[in-house]
Protein backbone atom coordinates (compact mmCIF):
# COMPACT_ATOMS: atom_id res chain seq x y z
CA UNK A 1 0.00 0.00 0.00
CA UNK A 2 0.94 3.55 -0.74
CA UNK A 3 0.77 6.30 1.35
CA UNK A 4 -0.39 9.77 -0.96
CA UNK A 5 0.85 12.53 1.23
CA UNK A 6 -0.56 16.14 0.30
CA UNK A 7 2.45 18.58 0.49
CA UNK A 8 1.29 21.73 -1.95
CA UNK A 9 -0.27 24.17 0.13
CA UNK A 10 1.00 27.01 0.98
CA UNK A 11 0.38 27.32 4.98
CA UNK A 12 -0.09 30.75 5.51
CA UNK A 13 -1.46 30.79 9.07
CA UNK A 14 2.12 30.00 9.59
CA UNK A 15 3.87 32.91 7.66
CA UNK A 16 6.29 32.99 9.93
CA UNK A 17 8.29 29.89 8.68
CA UNK A 18 6.38 29.17 5.33
CA UNK A 19 7.88 32.42 3.46
CA UNK A 20 11.17 31.11 2.38
CA UNK A 21 10.07 27.26 2.30
CA UNK A 22 6.41 24.94 2.18
CA UNK A 23 4.95 23.74 5.29
CA UNK A 24 6.12 20.22 5.04
CA UNK A 25 9.45 21.31 5.52
CA UNK A 26 9.34 23.12 8.64
CA UNK A 27 11.68 21.71 11.22
CA UNK A 28 10.98 19.60 14.52
CA UNK A 29 13.94 18.37 16.12
CA UNK A 30 16.05 19.69 13.27
CA UNK A 31 14.34 17.74 10.71
CA UNK A 32 11.24 18.39 8.58
CA UNK A 33 7.65 17.27 9.84
CA UNK A 34 6.63 15.53 6.51
CA UNK A 35 10.49 13.34 7.36
CA UNK A 36 8.54 12.57 10.98
CA UNK A 37 5.01 11.38 9.01
CA UNK A 38 7.06 9.09 6.62
CA UNK A 39 9.35 7.90 9.56
CA UNK A 40 6.70 6.86 11.76
CA UNK A 41 4.89 5.21 9.00
CA UNK A 42 7.87 3.38 7.58
CA UNK A 43 8.41 1.94 11.06
CA UNK A 44 4.53 0.41 10.68
CA UNK A 45 5.91 -1.30 7.15
CA UNK A 46 4.91 1.41 4.86
CA UNK A 47 7.46 2.75 2.65
CA UNK A 48 6.17 3.47 -0.61
CA UNK A 49 5.30 7.45 -0.67
CA UNK A 50 3.69 10.12 -2.89
CA UNK A 51 4.13 13.43 -2.46
CA UNK A 52 2.05 15.98 -3.86
CA UNK A 53 4.21 18.91 -4.04
CA UNK A 54 2.83 22.35 -4.89
CA UNK A 55 3.85 25.62 -3.43
CA UNK A 56 7.86 25.48 -3.20
CA UNK A 57 7.98 21.80 -4.25
CA UNK A 58 11.37 22.40 -5.28
CA UNK A 59 12.37 23.03 -1.78
CA UNK A 60 10.52 19.23 -1.24
CA UNK A 61 12.49 17.47 -4.35
CA UNK A 62 15.93 19.27 -3.04
CA UNK A 63 15.57 18.04 -0.31
CA UNK A 64 15.35 13.95 -1.13
CA UNK A 65 17.68 14.38 -3.83
CA UNK A 66 20.19 15.32 -2.12
CA UNK A 67 19.03 13.23 1.30
CA UNK A 68 22.03 10.91 2.03
CA UNK A 69 24.76 13.52 1.58
CA UNK A 70 22.42 15.30 4.26
CA UNK A 71 22.32 12.53 6.67
CA UNK A 72 25.76 10.73 6.38
CA UNK A 73 29.58 11.42 7.06
CA UNK A 74 30.77 12.11 3.51
CA UNK A 75 34.45 13.08 2.03
CA UNK A 76 34.67 15.46 -1.06
CA UNK A 77 38.21 15.32 -2.81
CA UNK A 78 38.48 18.66 -4.78
CA UNK A 79 39.75 18.82 -8.18
CA UNK A 80 39.40 15.42 -8.72
CA UNK A 81 36.30 14.37 -11.65
CA UNK A 82 35.39 11.52 -9.82
CA UNK A 83 32.27 11.55 -6.89
CA UNK A 84 32.32 12.11 -3.25
CA UNK A 85 32.74 9.31 -0.50
CA UNK A 86 29.43 8.45 1.74
CA UNK A 87 30.77 6.58 4.61
CA UNK A 88 27.89 5.13 5.70
CA UNK A 89 24.11 4.37 4.42
CA UNK A 90 20.84 5.94 6.04
CA UNK A 91 18.06 3.99 8.04
CA UNK A 92 16.24 5.39 5.16
CA UNK A 93 17.43 3.75 2.52
CA UNK A 94 14.43 0.78 1.80
CA UNK A 95 11.92 4.28 1.03
CA UNK A 96 10.22 4.80 -2.23
CA UNK A 97 9.48 8.50 -3.11
CA UNK A 98 7.41 9.28 -5.81
CA UNK A 99 7.53 13.32 -6.27
CA UNK A 100 4.70 14.67 -7.62
CA UNK A 101 4.02 17.96 -9.21
CA UNK A 102 0.25 18.42 -8.64
CA UNK A 103 -0.07 22.02 -9.65
CA UNK A 104 0.96 25.28 -7.35
CA UNK A 105 -3.06 26.54 -6.55
CA UNK A 106 -4.60 23.18 -6.75
CA UNK A 107 -7.03 21.98 -3.91
CA UNK A 108 -6.65 18.77 -1.97
CA UNK A 109 -8.84 16.50 -3.51
CA UNK A 110 -7.68 17.98 -6.96
CA UNK A 111 -4.04 17.09 -5.67
CA UNK A 112 -5.41 12.91 -5.25
CA UNK A 113 -7.12 13.11 -8.61
CA UNK A 114 -3.29 14.07 -10.15
CA UNK A 115 -1.80 11.73 -8.70
CA UNK A 116 -4.12 8.68 -9.73
CA UNK A 117 -1.50 6.98 -12.28
CA UNK A 118 0.74 6.47 -9.23
CA UNK A 119 -1.50 4.90 -7.05
CA UNK A 120 -2.25 2.29 -10.26
CA UNK A 121 -5.75 1.36 -8.93
CA UNK A 122 -4.81 0.32 -5.22
CA UNK A 123 -6.35 1.17 -2.25
CA UNK A 124 -4.11 3.36 -0.58
CA UNK A 125 -3.44 5.90 2.68
CA UNK A 126 -3.79 9.87 2.34
CA UNK A 127 -2.84 12.45 5.08
CA UNK A 128 -1.63 16.09 5.53
CA UNK A 129 1.78 16.37 5.23
CA UNK A 130 0.90 19.17 8.42
CA UNK A 131 0.26 16.94 11.49
CA UNK A 132 1.35 14.52 13.28
CA UNK A 133 0.06 11.21 15.29
CA UNK A 134 0.72 7.97 17.25
CA UNK A 135 -1.93 6.12 14.87
CA UNK A 136 -1.85 2.68 14.39
CA UNK A 137 -1.71 1.93 11.26
CA UNK A 138 -2.20 -1.86 11.50
CA UNK A 139 -5.25 -0.93 13.19
CA UNK A 140 -6.74 1.57 10.79
CA UNK A 141 -6.33 -0.20 7.55
CA UNK A 142 -8.15 -3.85 9.43
CA UNK A 143 -11.04 -1.36 10.18
CA UNK A 144 -10.82 -0.33 6.64
CA UNK A 145 -11.00 -4.02 5.74
CA UNK A 146 -13.53 -4.92 7.77
CA UNK A 147 -16.39 -2.16 6.68
CA UNK A 148 -15.49 -2.66 3.02
CA UNK A 149 -16.93 0.61 2.02
CA UNK A 150 -14.79 3.41 -0.03
CA UNK A 151 -13.60 5.37 2.69
CA UNK A 152 -11.89 5.70 6.12
CA UNK A 153 -11.41 9.34 7.96
CA UNK A 154 -9.61 8.96 11.04
CA UNK A 155 -11.48 10.99 13.44
CA UNK A 156 -9.96 12.63 16.79
CA UNK A 157 -10.99 14.86 19.36
CA UNK A 158 -8.68 17.99 19.39
CA UNK A 159 -7.44 19.06 22.66
CA UNK A 160 -8.73 22.65 23.58
CA UNK A 161 -6.67 25.98 23.36
CA UNK A 162 -8.47 26.82 26.54
CA UNK A 163 -9.13 25.57 30.27
CA UNK A 164 -12.99 24.75 30.81
CA UNK A 165 -14.66 25.40 33.84
CA UNK A 166 -17.74 24.26 35.02
CA UNK A 167 -20.26 26.56 36.76
CA UNK A 168 -23.58 26.22 38.83
CA UNK A 169 -26.25 28.26 39.10
CA UNK A 170 -24.54 30.15 42.23
CA UNK A 171 -21.24 30.93 40.36
CA UNK A 172 -19.16 28.43 41.89
CA UNK A 173 -16.62 26.90 40.03
CA UNK A 174 -17.28 22.85 40.08
CA UNK A 175 -14.89 21.47 38.19
CA UNK A 176 -11.57 23.27 36.30
CA UNK A 177 -9.84 21.39 33.36
CA UNK A 178 -7.13 22.95 31.88
CA UNK A 179 -6.80 22.65 28.17
CA UNK A 180 -9.38 19.56 27.85
CA UNK A 181 -10.15 17.40 25.10
CA UNK A 182 -13.03 18.81 22.55
CA UNK A 183 -16.63 16.70 22.88
CA UNK A 184 -16.83 16.60 19.37
CA UNK A 185 -14.70 14.15 16.55
CA UNK A 186 -13.15 15.83 13.61
CA UNK A 187 -11.16 14.99 10.46
CA UNK A 188 -7.96 14.20 11.64
CA UNK A 189 -6.50 13.19 8.26
CA UNK A 190 -5.12 9.26 8.01
CA UNK A 191 -7.71 8.29 5.43
CA UNK A 192 -7.79 5.01 3.75
CA UNK A 193 -9.04 4.96 -0.14
CA UNK A 194 -9.99 2.55 -2.26
CA UNK A 195 -9.56 2.97 -6.11
CA UNK A 196 -13.20 3.76 -6.56
CA UNK A 197 -12.61 6.96 -4.82
CA UNK A 198 -11.41 8.66 -7.43
CA UNK A 199 -15.02 8.67 -9.00
CA UNK A 200 -15.72 11.47 -6.46
CA UNK A 201 -12.64 13.49 -7.54
CA UNK A 202 -12.03 15.88 -10.10
CA UNK A 203 -8.82 17.74 -10.83
CA UNK A 204 -10.35 21.12 -9.46
CA UNK A 205 -12.37 19.59 -6.35
CA UNK A 206 -11.82 20.41 -2.51
CA UNK A 207 -11.44 16.79 -0.73
CA UNK A 208 -13.57 17.82 2.10
CA UNK A 209 -16.56 19.63 0.63
CA UNK A 210 -18.44 17.90 -2.10
CA UNK A 211 -16.20 14.49 -2.62
CA UNK A 212 -16.48 13.59 1.14
CA UNK A 213 -20.05 15.05 1.58
CA UNK A 214 -20.99 12.89 -1.43
CA UNK A 215 -18.86 9.63 -0.35
CA UNK A 216 -20.53 10.02 3.29
CA UNK A 217 -24.35 10.42 1.30
CA UNK A 218 -23.84 7.22 -0.48
CA UNK A 219 -23.26 5.21 2.89
CA UNK A 220 -19.37 4.84 2.11
CA UNK A 221 -16.82 6.37 4.55
CA UNK A 222 -16.93 5.21 8.03
CA UNK A 223 -14.84 6.75 11.25
CA UNK A 224 -11.85 5.06 12.72
CA UNK A 225 -11.90 7.01 16.22
CA UNK A 226 -7.76 7.46 17.20
CA UNK A 227 -8.45 8.19 20.91
CA UNK A 228 -4.27 8.78 21.59
CA UNK A 229 -1.89 11.93 20.38
CA UNK A 230 -2.80 13.87 17.32
CA UNK A 231 -1.64 17.79 16.40
CA UNK A 232 -1.73 19.78 13.38
CA UNK A 233 1.18 22.72 12.78
CA UNK A 234 -1.08 25.19 11.97
CA UNK A 235 0.35 27.73 13.91
CA UNK A 236 3.73 29.01 15.69
CA UNK A 237 2.44 28.43 18.78
CA UNK A 238 1.96 24.61 17.62
CA UNK A 239 5.09 24.30 15.63
CA UNK A 240 6.97 25.10 19.42
CA UNK A 241 4.70 22.82 21.25
CA UNK A 242 6.06 20.10 18.96
CA UNK A 243 9.63 21.24 19.17
CA UNK A 244 9.23 20.85 23.01
CA UNK A 245 7.81 17.81 22.93
CA UNK A 246 10.64 16.62 20.72
CA UNK A 247 13.70 18.22 22.85
CA UNK A 248 12.33 16.60 25.78
CA UNK A 249 12.07 13.22 24.11
CA UNK A 250 8.08 12.95 25.03
CA UNK A 251 6.87 12.96 21.11
CA UNK A 252 4.30 9.99 21.20
CA UNK A 253 4.64 9.98 17.33
CA UNK A 254 8.18 8.97 17.74
CA UNK A 255 8.36 5.02 17.14
CA UNK A 256 11.58 4.50 16.31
Amino acid sequence: MKAVILAGGMGTRLREETEYRPKPMVEIGGRPILWHIMKNLSCQDLNDFVICLGYKGDYIKDFFLNYEARVNDITIELGHDGPSFQHSKSEEEHWKITLANTGLNTMTGGRIFRIRDHVKGERFLCTYGDGLADIDLKALLDFHISHKKVATVTAVRPTSRFGAIEIDAKNQVNSFAEKPKAEQWINGGFFIFEPKVFEYLDADCVLEREPLENIANDGQLMAYHHKGFWQPMDTYRETQELNELWSTSKAPWKNW
